[in-house]
């Protein structure tokens, strides 16, 4: 990550960049619109930013999806500008949503395309382990997913 990579919150205001590397990111696949970010947000679920002189590079959300005794959070989406990529910048997203899980004591999960490999190494890399298939999971392109799981911490 550079040194003038800032991780802060996400807001609304960023939907449209969000929305705009979505496009870039999963061309093949059902690329996530402006409106979903803003719905998230408006859960109050967590999400980060990651910006570079003031302009979103990445982005990263988190939702508990289970309270105590067995607290349970998935990562809903993690994206970096394809020109920021290789920097540290998505294993700086993530780390600062496993903080929030391990501030909860959760369980993480999350899914990711069978043959992103860099994505797998970077989960494998913080704890990470797969623990199912789901077959055809992404749409329109029908590509599988695995299911990895991250114990809590």
């Amino acid at each position: 990550m550079t040194s003038t990579t800032v991780i802060g919150p996400l807001h609304p205001a960023d939907a449209p960049r969000c929305a705009e590397l979505e496009k870039i990111l999963f061309p093949g696949d059902d690329p996530w619109r402006e409106q979903a970010f803003v719905e998230e947000l408006r859960a109050g679920y967590t999400y980060r930013a990651a910006r570079v002189a003031e302009e979103l590079v990445g982005y990263a959300g988190l939702a508990f999806v289970a309270g105590p005794p067995q607290a349970e959070a998935e990562v809903h989406t993690i994206g970096v500008d394809p020109l920021h990529q290789g920097h540290g910048i998505g294993r700086a997203l993530l780390r600062e949503l496993l903080t929030v899980a391990d501030d909860g004591h959760a369980t993480v999960f999350l899914e990711v395309r069978t043959d992103n490999a860099a994505a797998h190494a970077l989960y494998e890399s913080e704890g990470f382990a797969v623990v199912g298939l789901r077959r055809r999971y992404y749409r329109p392109s029908g590509a599988d997913a695995h299911t990895m799981r991250r114990d809590a911490r």
